[in-house]
Order: C-alpha cells, then sequence, then structure tokens
C-alpha cells in the first residue's frame, strides 16, 4: 500500500456530482489535490456499489460533510464500479440522493492499483480512507477488511491532528493539550 509520506498517486477519473439530469458527471484529476489554499483531501474508498456496508459508511461520511469543510477538507468518495454504476445507486437509494461529495469511478482500478488496495480475488477496494495535505502527500492511511466499516469520528479526529501540526497523545481530541518537547 502507498507509505505515509508519498505523493498521491496522479489520476484522472470520471465522478458521479449529482442526480440532476444532465449534470450527473464531472472529471476530478490530482491536480486538485495541489493546492495554495491549505485544502486537505480524504479519500475513501467502498467495495462494491449496492451492497450492505457501504452505504452505511457513506451515508456517515455525508451526515459529516460540514465537519469536513470546516476543517478545509475536500471529501472523494470512491470505488471501482463504473460512473453509471454509482448514479444508478445515488438515485435509488435513499441515504446517497443528497451526497455532498463526489463518487470516483475508478473503472480501470488503475488508482486503486496504484494504492495497493485492491483485494486479491475479487479485485475490488478494500475500505481504504486516505488523508492528503495541501501538498499532494499522503498523511494517513487506513485500511479495513470488507466486512468491517470504519469509524468516521475516527478519520475527523485523526484528521484534526494532523492539522494541528504538533505531537498528539494517544485519545487525544481536538482542543485538547497537544505534548510539549
Amino acid at each position: 500500500m502507498i507509505n505515509i509520506g508519498q505523493q498521491f498517486p496522479s489520476f484522472s477519473k470520471t465522478a458521479v456530482v449529482s442526480i440532476e439530469k444532465g449534470k450527473e458527471f464531472e472529471t476530478l484529476t490530482s491536480d486538485s489535490l495541489i493546492n495554495d489554499n491549505n485544502q486537505w483531501t480524504c479519500m475513501f474508498w467502498w467495495p462494491k456499489d449496492f451492497t450492505f456496508v457501504c452505504p452505511t459508511e457513506i451515508a456517515e461520511f455525508n451526515n459529516n460533510y460540514g465537519e469536513f469543510r470546516d476543517r478545509d477538507t475536500t471529501l472523494i468518495g470512491a470505488s471501482t464500479d463504473s460512473e453509471f454504476v454509482h448514479a444508478a445507486w445515488r438515485n435509488n437509494h435513499d441515504d446517497l440522493r443528497g451526497l455532498k461529495f463526489p463518487m470516483l469511478a475508478d473503472t480501470s482500478k488503475s488508482l486503486a492499483e496504484a494504492l495497493d488496495i485492491l483485494e486479491p480475488n475479487e479485485k475490488i477496494a478494500y475500505r481504504a480512507t486516505f488523508i492528503i495535505d495541501p501538498q499532494g502527500i499522503v498523511r494517513w492511511a487506513s485500511v479495513n477488511d470488507l466486512s468491517v466499516g470504519r469509524n468516521v469520528k475516527e478519520v475527523i479526529r485523526v484528521l484534526d491532528a494532523l492539522q494541528t501540526d504538533e505531537l498528539c497523545p494517544c485519545n487525544w481530541e481536538k482542543g485538547q493539550e497537544t505534548l510539549t518537547v
């Protein structure tokens, strides 16, 4: 898997950004990861659309969209399903219709391969989460097995800690003292 401190891989992928007819798709590129606006990125992956654990995670990320926005962080969801499958899922699942972030389609699996997050048998993405700083550097990566959903509050806690650029002890939460040397 890609390591902490490495540049996030280059990509140009179609994403579902809306369910409004004619405005469903946009191209997302890795160029947006590098910026002078101090904008961070959180990209999270799920194995398959139209499954059971995945929509619970996607809905929870959406429920916390404001928390990411308040931390100057762009949220991107991704899987190896096509943009058309993403669009159909969004249109047919109550919890996904109002998503505030794009659903990236890595149909070639090239980005998932570059990140080394493909499950070896089915060649679907693990439940991987990456926090990327404004220079496009991976600062945190976490992977769950296919059957275990992630904790969005923990992703936010880690993002808070990274954005302090200070030493944060175990179980540190925003507003608590950091360590001094």
